[in-house]
């Protein structure tokens, strides 16, 4: 049987959120996922990521509402500032999309006769991120959208307080066509997350 993990808004104290843990198998699962996914996700052009990651900031602008009100009873932030999160997040989204070819495109070392030398920029496989609750997306997105445009594939475990926010990710980036298992999210205990990280 599945632990719940709860999530009371810190406006009035009621449940807002109610989550089932992953399973040691659930976790294995999405992990070997996450592998084969990102093998053929590196093998994209940095102009096909861009796109996918412009339209999955897209999907969430969209939405932009119901993201705000979800902020607003996890979090306690009052409504009014919650949309200037999604803005932030949009923006901060872009300017990466957008640095994502320099900062990627190999460095050229001093010429050595005889060599052609250089440090080649290479995705690391799959990337565990684990997320707050404060600015919960502003703080998250400083992380998947470059891991995503290397080339890389992402499991994102958002806190306990904001695990909306992962789920609002994982949808954003369906609508975007990202594909299938390039991002995913659990929900885990801390004890969970401790194993996947060692």
């Amino acid at each position: 049987m599945s632990k719940v993990q709860v999530t009371r808004s810190p406006i009035d104290d009621s449940v807002y959120v109610e989550r089932n843990l992953a399973t040691q198998a659930e976790i294995t699962q999405a992990l070997v996922k996450a592998n084969c996914a990102q093998v053929k996700w590196q093998k994209t052009s940095l102009a096909q990521r861009a796109h996918i990651c412009h339209a999955m900031v897209d999907a969430l602008i969209d939405n932009e509402d119901e993201v705000a009100q979800q902020i607003c009873w996890m979090m306690g932030r009052p409504i009014r500032y919650c949309k200037n999160e999604v803005a932030s997040m949009a923006e901060r989204a872009r300017v990466m999309i957008a640095e994502a070819e320099s900062a990627l495109k190999p460095i050229r070392l001093k010429e050595k006769a005889g060599f052609i030398r250089y440090i080649k920029r290479e995705p690391l496989g799959g990337v565990f991120i684990i997320a707050p609750w404060n600015y919960p997306y502003l703080t998250a997105i400083n992380t998947i959208v470059p891991a995503i445009m290397a080339g890389n594939s992402v499991v994102l475990k958002h806190s306990a307080q904001t695990p909306l926010c992962a789920e609002q990710f994982f949808n954003a980036f369906e609508k975007a066509g990202l594909p299938v298992d390039v991002f995913q999210y659990l929900h885990l205990s801390h004890r969970d997350t401790e194993q996947i990280i060692n």
